[in-house]
């Protein structure tokens, strides 16, 4: 069949199929690393979370601050945003929701000591609304000792007890209603009060904490009363270090820190080692893309002469663990053979025939003999194969000296 025929019957050609080998490995790349950073991107629906859109979220407050400022306030989704050199000069709002993980609040904590930083307690229990993406419905007051455990982790203080004297709330000299069942503290010098003694917005002594008690101030829900969004300006606008230098906190909903094998794949420290394997298999593939000299053609499995034939049973002979009983046999062979060839006398054996042999040697004294013992008594394949040598080449020199 010629060339032209061959070509002829292939359907794609080698530039195709390379070209749609490659557009294959690129989107399972990509597809790869989609599904792996896919969580960290996906929106929390419902909850306390500055990405929220339902009553408890704060997405509201987000999008005000955007508004107002003429650009979104960033969000930290792992450890190195919070501690860039950006995020210590803004105030980090950390939105605390029931169902946080701890041990994340206490290295925000960590992270941010000595930097301004707004802790908002959470106070609502809800559950998402069946056939509304995002909302939620309101079901009851978080018990006091779950929203306690949050504040005993922020400073030594607990919520307290009974209604305030007051129905209404002066933030930055804006009056606001008191929130439904408020949330205070008691606090002698508070920077937003509800009466005497009963703060709703405090400061810690030792660190530029602030604890904010009541997240109906500057929640979703807080934020359809306009004079309530104005006052949850007012509040962040005292407590930023510079105006717009705000910044929402996503690690404490679990939101940039799963990790899992795929993101150790293509990241630091392992990324170079990814690299180093993906090289790898692309010079192979290149390497099989071409062909160097003639293909091989296979061998037999069992080889014709009497090489494979001896090789076999030497093979044979090895697996059986058979080769340390060969030295003596060989002997009595190389015995009988040498025998015949130098025409040793009819029926003489033994050590008889071992000395007539060794007769025939002019130049040493019982050479046979000594080579024959050596044979004989070998019992390794380097001293058998050592003492073949020695009575092949004396006899030979026997047999040519014959002749």
């Amino acid at each position: 069949m010629s060339a032209e025929a061959t070509e002829a019957q292939e359907p794609f050609s080698r530039r195709t199929l390379f070209w749609g080998i490659f557009a294959s490995l690129l989107a399972a790349a990509g597809f790869f690393l989609l599904s792996t950073y896919a969580p960290d991107f996906r929106q929390p629906q419902g909850g306390a979370t500055p990405l929220s859109k339902g009553g408890t979220g704060y997405a509201g407050l987000v999008e005000w601050l955007k508004l107002t400022n003429g650009q979104a306030p960033p969000m930290a989704r792992g450890e190195k945003d919070l501690q860039s050199p950006l995020a210590s000069t803004f105030l980090l709002i950390v939105t605390i929701a029931p169902n946080s993980d701890p041990a994340a609040l206490q290295r925000i904590i960590k992270l941010r000591l000595g930097k301004h930083t707004l802790f908002v307690l959470p106070k609502w229990v809800t559950f998402p609304q069946p056939g509304q993406e995002g909302w939620e419905t309101k079901v009851e007051r978080l018990p006091a000792t779950a929203v306690n455990d949050w504040l005993g982790r922020l400073a030594k203080a607990k919520l307290g007890d009974g209604k305030p004297s007051v129905d209404r709330i002066d933030v930055e000299g804006r009056k606001i209603a008191v929130p439904e069942e408020l949330q205070w503290v008691a606090d002698n010098h508070p920077l937003i009060a509800a009466g005497d003694g009963k703060a709703v917005l405090t400061e810690l002594d030792s660190e530029p904490f602030y604890i904010l008690t009541d997240p109906d101030l500057i929640n979703n829900a807080a934020l359809k009363d306009p004079q309530k969004a104005a006052a949850a300006l007012d509040m962040i606008a005292m407590l930023e270090p510079a105006k717009g230098a705000v910044m929402f906190d996503l690690t404490l909903h679990g939101i940039g820190q799963n990790y899992d094998l795929g993101k150790l794949l293509v990241e630091p420290p392992f990324l170079a080692l990814t690299l180093s394997v993906l090289v790898a298999a692309a010079l192979a593939f290149l390497h099989g893309l071409g062909r160097f000299g003639p293909p091989r053609t296979e061998g037999r499995a069992i080889a014709f002469g009497k090489q494979a034939l001896v090789d076999t049973t030497a093979m044979l002979l090895k697996r059986a663990g058979r080769l340390q009983e060969l030295g003596d046999r060989y002997a009595a062979l190389m015995r009988q053979r040498a025998a015949a060839l130098l025409g040793a006398p009819h029926g003489l054996q033994g050590e008889a025939l071992d000395r007539w042999l060794d007769s025939r040697d002019k130049n040493e004294a019982n050479g046979f003999t000594v080579r024959f013992k050596a044979a004989n008594g070998s019992n390794t394949l380097a001293a058998m194969h050592e003492a073949a040598e020695e009575l092949h080449d004396w006899t030979a020199r026997r047999l040519g000296e014959r002749r």
